[in-house]
């Protein structure tokens, strides 16, 4: 299935390298040799040697991130973050996002280049935001693995919309 190349974006394909360009950035992927990538008609198509088990994976693999990297490049990559817990909060400190989450000290996440932060205090929630939709996920994880919610309370940093499986606490002396 070849990926579309909407207008505004550019791609540029020099051997298995390829560099896509568009209004929110500019990413750059070196893909594996056996796999021909070819830009046809304003849509990018891949293409395989054989139907062997590998190349087939290789296929879906280098067309799904050829196709990531076309939308990113876009309309970009969002990921959303609840912090839940009483006293637990984020806010931004100029480009910094500074979470208090319990401990002594303040976490400081610095965002790394092309990743933007939003931070919205009255539902307390983050906002990571990118082109490059590896990043924007590493990005959120690294956020969350610094408190995962807890199942007893349900404090905790979350992504929105997640579920987390409840326990019940001690049941206490039987009376």
């Amino acid at each position: 299935m070849p990926v579309p190349v909407p207008t505004g974006v550019q791609v540029k394909i020099d051997g298995n390298t390829v560099t896509v360009k568009g209004p929110l950035g500019e990413l750059t992927r070196e893909f594996r040799p056996e796999m021909q990538i070819a830009l046809e008609d304003g849509a990018v198509r891949v293409t395989r040697p054989n139907d062997e088990r590998m190349n087939k994976a290789l296929h879906g693999l280098t067309r799904a991130l050829i196709n990531n990297m076309v939308v990113g490049v876009h309309e970009g990559y969002t990921k959303v973050l609840e912090v839940l817990g009483t006293g637990y909060r984020a806010e931004l400190q100029g480009t910094d996002l500074v979470m208090s989450l319990g401990f002594s000290h303040s976490v400081v996440v610095t965002p790394p280049l092309g990743i933007d932060f939003e931070v919205n205090p009255r539902t307390s929630t983050i906002t990571v935001k990118g082109c490059d939709k590896e990043v924007v996920g590493r990005v959120a994880a690294e956020i969350r693995a610094w408190r995962p919610v807890e199942p007893y309370l349900g404090k905790g940093i979350r992504y929105q919309g997640e579920v987390v499986r409840r326990k019940a606490g001690k049941s206490g002396k039987a009376q």
